[in-house]
């Protein structure tokens, strides 16, 4: 019964074009992401800033802390520029040294676009075509000197900064409203650089 099924399997897919079958695995693979999201629903819903101009946040920002992540696995001394583009997007360049600050210079080059043109706090990020990620600005300094960016479900975190290093005193006070006005497991961050 197991191999009959199998090889009317393989003779449906060898009839189907090949992009077809590969947009049917990307739907099937999103459709079992969403379903399978593990979100807390006790937690609140994560607040945003109410207001971000874009212009002031364009430029490089360098990442004090972040949730660890598989796309930034092995990544030293990380940092972000962002610039306006003219269709109304913002082009962004993401680079790490690999392995060690020494290490061989990575970027990857992407897009982002914001979601609440009313705040424009909440962004879309993506770096290959059709997946993004969502990209919330959750404390942003009143002279652009640090951002926290968060995500809805609280699976990624970053605190970035306009210099390589903050004091510990503000880093320790950034920790303290993650923790409780956003609700966020501050106990998983990795400190990236030495403060």
């Amino acid at each position: 019964m197991i191999k009959k099924a199998k090889s009317k399997v393989i003779r449906l897919s060898e009839k189907l074009p090949k992009t077809r079958l590969l947009i049917m695995s990307l739907i099937a693979s999103l459709f079992l992401c969403s379903c399978s999201s593990g979100i807390d629903r006790d937690l609140p819903v994560l607040k945003t800033v109410p207001q971000v101009d874009l212009e002031r946040y364009t430029g490089t920002w360098y990442e004090i802390a972040r949730y660890p992540n598989r796309f930034q696995k092995n990544c030293f001394e990380s940092r972000a520029t962002y610039r306006l583009r003219d269709d109304g997007k913002i082009s962004v360049l993401n680079e790490c040294f690999l392995g060690s600050k020494q290490g061989k210079l990575k970027s990857a080059e992407g897009k982002a676009w914001v979601v609440d043109k009313e705040t424009n706090s909440k962004l879309k990020v993506s770096f290959f075509w059709p997946f993004s990620g969502d990209y919330w600005i959750i404390e942003l300094e009143e002279n652009y000197r640090y951002v926290v960016i968060g995500h809805p479900e609280r699976k990624y975190l970053w605190i970035l900064s306009r210099n390589k290093s903050m004091s510990d005193e503000q880093y320790n006070e950034i920790l303290v409203r993650l923790k409780e006005d956003h609700k966020y497991d501050v106990s998983n961050l990795i400190k990236i650089l030495a403060q």
